[in-house]
C-alpha cells in the first residue's frame, strides 16, 4: 500500500491558502489543489477531511488528492500549487521546412514510371531512397501535404461542374 501524506498546514500557509481560493483570479488547477490542501489540512484549525470526502466535494479522484499531500509534504507549499515540470524536454522537430519542400518539390514531379500519379507511400519510399530522410512515416507524408493544401489527384478526376460554376 502507498504511504499515506498528513498535511499540517501553518497559519500562514492556511492564510495565504484562503486568499487564494478567496480571490477571483486564480485558475482551476491551482483552485482546487488549494481547495485539497485546506480541506485535508490535519493541523489545529484545519478540517481534517477524509481523501475521499474531499475528492468527492472538489469533483477530482482520490488519487489526486494523495499526489497532491505527497508534493506538499516532500517539496513544498508551491511545488503542490503549480504544475510539476517536464521531465524530458519536448521531441526535437524531425521535419523542418527544408524537409518540407524538398518533399513537395518531389510531389510536384513527374511521377514514377508504371504510376498515374504519386502517392503518399510512395512519396514515403521514395524521399528513404533519396536519403531525405531516415525514415518517414506515409501519415507524416499526408499530413505535411494537407497543412501545405498540395492535392495528389489529377486535375480533373472526370467528375462534372456543379451548373453555373465558373471555367478555370
Amino acid at each position: 500500500m502507498s504511504p499515506r501524506y498528513r498535511v499540517t498546514l501553518t497559519e500562514q500557509e492556511r492564510q495565504e491558502l484562503e486568499a487564494l481560493t478567496k480571490q477571483g483570479k486564480t485558475n482551476a488547477r491551482k483552485f482546487i489543489r488549494a481547495r485539497a490542501l485546506l480541506l485535508c489540512d490535519a493541523g489545529d484549525g484545519g478540517p481534517s477531511w477524509k481523501v475521499a470526502d474531499a475528492a468527492e466535494a472538489l469533483g477530482i479522484t482520490g488519487r489526486t488528492i494523495e499526489h497532491i499531500k505527497k508534493r506538499f509534504v516532500e517539496e513544498g507549499l508551491e511545488a503542490a500549487l503549480d504544475r510539476k515540470p517536464l521531465e524530458k524536454p519536448p521531441r526535437e522537430i524531425e521535419f523542418d521546412g527544408a524537409f518540407e519542400a524538398r518533399l513537395i518539390a518531389l510531389a510536384c514531379s513527374g511521377a514514377p514510371e508504371g504510376c498515374a500519379r504519386w502517392t503518399v507511400r510512395l512519396l514515403a519510399d521514395k524521399v528513404v531512397e533519396l536519403k531525405i530522410s531516415e525514415s518517414v512515416s506515409h501519415m507524416t507524408i499526408q499530413r505535411i501535404l494537407k497543412k501545405t493544401n498540395l492535392n495528389l489527384a489529377p486535375a480533373s478526376t472526370g467528375k462534372s461542374r456543379r451548373k453555373g460554376a465558373p471555367h478555370l
